[in-house]
This record gives C-alpha cells, sequence and structure tokens, in this order.
C-alpha cells in the first residue's frame, strides 16, 4: 500500500497527479498538480472551491482542501507520466460531512464498530455512442437480441481489450466482458473488495472507460437510459458481509445459514437476512441515491424494450436466482440488488447500501416474503408490495420520510443533497418540451 506519494512519482516516474473528489452529483473534479508540489499537497491538500461544484456552498466559503489518500493512487495506464489519487475533502480541519468519500469512510467505520465489514462488487454498464452522444457507435450493432453477441463485441475489440488489459495492469482481476442486452451496450466485470476500494475502483473506471472511448473516437456514457426503447444502463451490486477486513481469517457472515427460513434455504445467514430486510425496508428512499436523475426513471419504470425485457425492477421484491426482481440471492453468502443504475454515485452507492444495511441489523427487519415468480410477467399477482417511485420527485419525497436512513446518511449531507436536487428537479419541471406542444398546442 501507498504511504508516500513523492516516493510513489520517484520510483514510477510520474510528472503530474491528478488529485481528485467526486461532488454531491457525482461530478469528478480534479486538479493536475506538478510531482515536485504532490508532498505539500499530501500533507496540505489542494485548494478548491466548493461552489463551482455540485456541492451545497457559497461563494463565501472558505477554501476547501482535497486531500489526497495516497493508498487510492493509481498510475494512468494510458498516460505512464500521471496518477489518479482519490481525496478526502477538508475545511478548516474538519471533513466536509456532505462530500459523499467522507460519507462512505463514517459509515465504514461505523460499521466496523459492530464487526462488519461489507464487501462489494458492482457491474458496470456503458453504451459507445458517437461523439455527439446521437446514435450507438457500431452501424451494424441492430440485433433484436444483441446480448452476448459475438460479432458485435469484437467490432469493438479494441476498446474492450485496452480498458481490460488496463485492468489486469492494475491487479483489479478482470473476469469478463460482454456486450450487454441493448445495442451498443456494454459490461465489464473485476474482483469484489472492500466497500472503499471498490467505490475508489467504480470511479477510476469511469474515468478510464470515458477516456479510452475518447482515443478510438467513440462516446462512452453510463447515462441510465440514453435511448428510447433500448435497456437501460444498469449498476448492479454484490454484496457481502465479513467480520474482518482484508485478512487471511476473514469469515463472510453472510455465509453459514442455519434454519429452515425463506433465507436460510438460499445459503443467507440471520445476519445477512436482517441486512437484506435493511435494504428492503428502506428501498423507496433508497431510490433517491441509487437512481439520482431524471431519466432514471425512465429505466426502473420502462415499458417492455426490444430485446423483451428491461432487466430492471419496479417493485420491492426479492427472490432466488430470478433477476426480475429487485434484490436476488444467487448463491450462499451473497446478494445482488438490482436496483442501482450507471448514474449513481460511486461512494454514495456503498455509503447507502452500509447505512440500510446497518439500519436493518439493528432492527432485525424481515424482508418479507420472498417471490419466485417472473415479475415481468406475473408482477401483477404480488400483493403488498411496494413500487419504486414513478420519478426522481418521488424518490425525493420518499429519502426526505425516511427519517432514519437520512440521519444514517448524515444530516448535513441529507439536507445538501435533497436542496441541490430539488433545484434539478426544479429546472427539469421548468424546461418546456417538444411533447408539450405536441399534446397541448391545439386543445
Amino acid at each position: 500500500m501507498t504511504t508516500d506519494l513523492a516516493a510513489f512519482a520517484e520510483q514510477n516516474n510520474i510528472k503530474y497527479f491528478m488529485i481528485s473528489f467526486t461532488d454531491l452529483f457525482g461530478g469528478q473534479r480534479a486538479k493536475l498538480v506538478p510531482a515536485q508540489a504532490i508532498a505539500d499537497m499530501q500533507e496540505d491538500g489542494a485548494g478548491f472551491a466548493g461552489f463551482a461544484t455540485y456541492l451545497d456552498m457559497t461563494p463565501a466559503h472558505p477554501d476547501m482542501l482535497a486531500v489526497p489518500d495516497p493508498s487510492s493512487v493509481i498510475r494512468l495506464p494510458w498516460q505512464p507520466d500521471v496518477a489518479w489519487v482519490a481525496a478526502n475533502c477538508v475545511m478548516e480541519g474538519e471533513d466536509v460531512a456532505q462530500a459523499p468519500r467522507n460519507v462512505l469512510r463514517r459509515l465504514i467505520a461505523e460499521a466496523a464498530q459492530e464487526g462488519m465489514h461489507v464487501k462489494t462488487g458492482i457491474e458496470a454498464e456503458f453504451f459507445l455512442l458517437t461523439p455527439d452522444g446521437s446514435q450507438i457507435s457500431d452501424e451494424f450493432d441492430t440485433a433484436a437480441k444483441p446480448c452476448y453477441d459475438q460479432q458485435a463485441v469484437m467490432r469493438r475489440y479494441d476498446v474492450v481489450r485496452e480498458i481490460c488489459d488496463y485492468m489486469l495492469e492494475m491487479g483489479w482481476n478482470p473476469y469478463q466482458n460482454d456486450h450487454e442486452d441493448a445495442n451498443g451496450q456494454f459490461e465489464m466485470n473485476w474482483d469484489y473488495d472492500d466497500a472503499l476500494k471498490t467505490a475508489d475502483k467504480h470511479s477510476f473506471f469511469k474515468f478510464m472507460t470515458k477516456s479510452v472511448a475518447e482515443k478510438h473516437g467513440f462516446r462512452a456514457t453510463f447515462m441510465p437510459k440514453p435511448i428510447e426503447g433500448l435497456t437501460g444502463n444498469g449498476c448492479h451490486a454484490h454484496i457481502s458481509v465479513w467480520d474482518a477486513p482484508g485478512s487471511e481469517s476473514r469469515t463472510n457472515v453472510f455465509a453459514g445459514a442455519k434454519g429452515d427460513s425463506q433465507t436460510a434455504e438460499l445459503g443467507l445467514s440471520e445476519q445477512g437476512s436482517y441486512f437484506l430486510g435493511g435494504i428492503m425496508k428502506h428501498a423507496s428512499a433508497l431510490a433517491a441515491i441509487t437512481n439520482p436523475t431524471v431519466n432514471s426513471y425512465k429505466r426502473i419504470n420502462a415499458p417492455r424494450t426490444m430485446s423483451g425485457a428491461t432487466w430492471a425492477p419496479n417493485t420491492v421484491t426479492w427472490t432466488g436466482n430470478n433477476r426480475t426482481h429487485m434484490v436476488r440471492v444467487p448463491g450462499p453468502g451473497r446478494f445482488e440488488l438490482r436496483l442501482p443504475d450507471g448514474a449513481v454515485n460511486p461512494y454514495l452507492l456503498q455509503a447507502v447500501i452500509i447505512a440500510a444495511g446497518l439500519s436493518g441489523v439493528r432492527s432485525k427487519a424481515d424482508p418479507g416474503k420472498r417471490h419466485d415468480i417472473d415479475m415481468y410477467a406475473e408482477g401483477h399477482k404480488v400483493r403488498g408490495a411496494p413500487k419504486l417511485p414513478l420519478n426522481m420527485l418521488d424518490a425525493l419525497r420518499d429519502y426526505d420520510r425516511d427519517k432514519a436512513l437520512k440521519s444514517a446518511m448524515g444530516d448535513e449531507f441529507s439536507t445538501a443533497y435533497l436542496k441541490l436536487k430539488r433545484e434539478e428537479w426544479n429546472s427539469f419541471v421548468s424546461h418546456f418540451s417538444r411533447w408539450e406542444k405536441m399534446h397541448t398546442l391545439d386543445i
């Protein structure tokens, strides 16, 4: 693990560091710092005006300092004289409570105090589009069922191979790449890890994918629903909890189930069941974080797509190895949350999973009845399961009403997030669309 960035620069011929932080809307912000200045920056941080990003600050606020975390440093494989390093935001000697990486770090520490160390893996889906974003980049990618299409994935081999080569080089242990269910859509998978490491890798993966796509003359997007009628970009999270971080003797406390409960039958322990119960209990509020944009609700509430299924949930239900529900338990010792989409903030995704899961464990939350039906075909038969929010405003209202989740995520964060997201919603509804004229002009 790197602890001294100046030494890292000398050993790796680094000329510049990108000191990077992620704002409330998932925007990645950075300063390019010469290696000769990095020792001071590691001590004091790089200065930013928080108001100039999506944080709830004013122009009158003092400098916000982004203090790099040397353990996160990554040498850019495509620009090897530059290194990226995630930073923690500090103002006047105190952590900025609303900053997403700080929210996650606090919740990780809170869970660790209770002997819980969350590990996650994420499935990041993206489209490769033309540079202006108007259409998919491959004119021959037109199949009605394009998932796993070997011809289509090989037509974008140069992009996929380059990204995967870089992940191999960085030691992420990528294990599969594929063409996904929409035309022009891809997914790349790498090993699960501790929640903060997964968040940093997720953040860097988005930066890397966009950079490599641009190099090849394309535009990569993680937008939840970039093309009408096609499957959207999900960001499924596989979740487990361990008794120790990173040690050889660590034990998966979600595994080793006993009893005849619906969760134990699938290999999920009592603690795993309670953690799942927290996810189910807070699901509608969770959506404000996991599905953070206006466009998000065109994915989770979409009509049937060209391929025949949206692969996204719209109801708060859980199941076994069945991809038509919000949560599935595909095997012992873990479960998959299928709610998040490509726009999710990498740090807030991990934070809200921990916050909801901790709430469930502390309250011994019941995840409710397991449903093993095809929700796309028979969902109407389920009685009493909450529907997911229909739009971003409904999700924000659900989050605002969920006092326990708001408090767990932090009052300062929640206030800032709700304020800026409501402003975003107001901007959206004040926009005059072509649809309005088409349907109202002659009334």
